[in-house]
C-alpha cells in the first residue's frame, strides 16, 4: 500500500517494527527504498499482506478486532516512547491531546452538551504505552491465519484507549448493539475518552475550514453511543 507520508513518526515506527514478533497477529511491515530509506518523493510504501475487512454487521467481528489489537500492544509494550510523537500536529494528534486534556478545546453547539456528559464519567486507565489509534478499519482477517494490522496509527495512550476507540466507532457508526461494551470488557470511561477523541476530530476538522461535515448527523451518532454506555 502506498500513502503520502515522509514524517519523522512514520520514520520511527517503521524502524522501531524491523523486528516485530507475534505468534497472534501479523502487520503490514514498512517497505525501504533500495537505498535504505523509509520513503521516497513524499511517498511511503508497505508490504502487502493476505486478508479482507470483516463484516462489520457481525457482532463477533467487533470481538475479533479488540482481540487483534490487544495482540499487537503485548508485542509493542517494549518500544519507548519517541519524542517525535511530540511534532505530530495534525487534526487527529491535535484532537487526541485534547481528549486527553493536553490542550484546550472549544467544542462546537453540536457536540457541547454530549462532552460535558463524557467527562463527567472519565477515570484514569492504565499504563501509556505505544499503541494503534484507528483499528477499526484497519485489522483484515484471512482463513487459517492470524489477523493482520494494517495502516498503524502510533499513539502514547493506555491500551485501553484503543480499545475503547473501537467501541465507539461501533456504536456510533456500525449499529452494534450496547452489550458488546460487556463482551469486550471495555470500560466505560475508555469508551467515553474516545468518543471525546472522535468528536474533538471533528471538531478540528471544521475548525480548520474544511465543508460538507453534517454536524448534526455526527452528534445524533455521538449522543447514541454515549447513552448506549450508560451516559
Amino acid at each position: 500500500m502506498f500513502k503520502p507520508e515522509t514524517s519523522r513518526t512514520y520514520e520511527w515506527l517503521a524502524q522501531a517494527l524491523v523486528e516485530f514478533a507475534s505468534d497472534e497477529v501479523r502487520i503490514a511491515r514498512a517497505a525501504s527504498t533500495r537505498g535504505g530509506s523509509w520513503s521516497f518523493e513524499g511517498w511511503s510504501a508497505t508490504h502487502r499482506v493476505e486478508g479482507t475487512a470483516p463484516d462489520f454487521s457481525a457482532s463477533s467481528t467487533w470481538v475479533e478486532i479488540i482481540e487483534a489489537g490487544r495482540a499487537f500492544h503485548r508485542a509493542v509494550a517494549h518500544l519507548h516512547r519517541p519524542d517525535c510523537l511530540d511534532a505530530r500536529h495534525d487534526w487527529w494528534a491535535r484532537a487526541d491531546r485534547a481528549a486527553w486534556g493536553e490542550r484546550p478545546i472549544h467544542f462546537c453547539d453540536e457536540f457541547a452538551g454530549i462532552a460535558r456528559r463524557l467527562q463527567d464519567v472519565l477515570e484514569p486507565l492504565s499504563a501509556p504505552q505505544i499503541v494503534h489509534g484507528d483499528l477499526t478499519v484497519n485489522v483484515l482477517f484471512a482463513l487459517g491465519m492470524v489477523p493482520s494490522i494494517i495502516d498503524i496509527s502510533p499513539y502514547w495512550r493506555p491500551p485501553e484507549y484503543a480499545d475503547g476507540i473501537v467501541v465507539a466507532d461501533a456504536l456510533a457508526w456500525h449499529g452494534a448493539h450496547p452489550s458488546l461494551l460487556d463482551r469486550v470488557d471495555v470500560s466505560v470511561a475508555a469508551v467515553a475518552r474516545a468518543l471525546l477523541f472522535r468528536m474533538a476530530t471533528t471538531n478540528e476538522c471544521v475548525a480548520s475550514g474544511v465543508e460538507g461535515v453534517d454536524l448534526l448527523d455526527e452528534a445524533q451518532r455521538y449522543a447514541s453511543a454515549a447513552v448506549s454506555i450508560g451516559v
